[in-house]
């Protein structure tokens, strides 16, 4: 009963399963026998964040944060699930967070890109969805993100480009955007 291993792996495999309550509670299990194990924290608030509890899982990741500051994980994470909630600004505050610690993480440059056009900053997410391509040019997302600002500020051609880019990546939501617009 006080195996923290054994709680935490059936918590993974729970989660690989789709069982999230299951890993909840398991990871729950893991945090009462050590309150200072950042990681079930963070798994819980994942999980936390499949059944779309965007408040628990902002706890757990702020939970995670306490017990080690300097963890990128967390703070995109909880950036995400501020993003979801409509916390934009905190969103963007974390991921900041996350390029203070770690300046070529790719997923934060994302993050922003994607949570500046929710607040019409295009500029802004042309700008760090560029920088998330510069890091890694096989990455989809921040080409979506990047064609979405720039169809905002009227740039079809350049937005095309970009869906284009990020279809031939593997992107299939942009196959649709490009079938539809361009």
């Amino acid at each position: 009963p006080n195996y923290v291993n054994a709680y935490y792996n059936r918590g993974l495999s729970k989660s690989k399963l789709k069982d999230y309550y299951g890993a909840i509670s398991d990871y729950t299990e893991v945090i009462k026998i050590d309150p200072n194990d950042k990681d079930a924290y963070k798994n819980r608030g994942v999980n936390k964040g499949k059944l779309k509890d965007y408040y628990g899982a902002i706890s757990d990741y702020t939970k995670a944060i306490e017990i080690n500051p300097r963890d990128p994980d967390s703070y995109n994470n909880r950036g995400y699930s501020k993003h979801m909630i409509k916390d934009y600004e905190g969103a963007i505050n974390d991921f900041n967070k996350v390029l203070t610690i770690d300046k070529n993480n790719k997923t934060a440059y994302n993050n922003l890109a994607w949570t500046k056009r929710k607040i019409n900053d295009n500029y802004g997410a042309i700008f760090d969805a560029t920088k998330a391509i510069e890091i890694d040019p096989n990455y989809s997302n921040p080409y979506l993100n990047r064609g979405v600002a720039k169809e905002n500020l009227g740039d079809i051609n350049g937005a095309c480009d970009d869906w284009r880019k990020a279809s031939s990546l593997g992107n299939e939501s942009t196959a649709e955007w490009v079938r539809d617009q361009c």
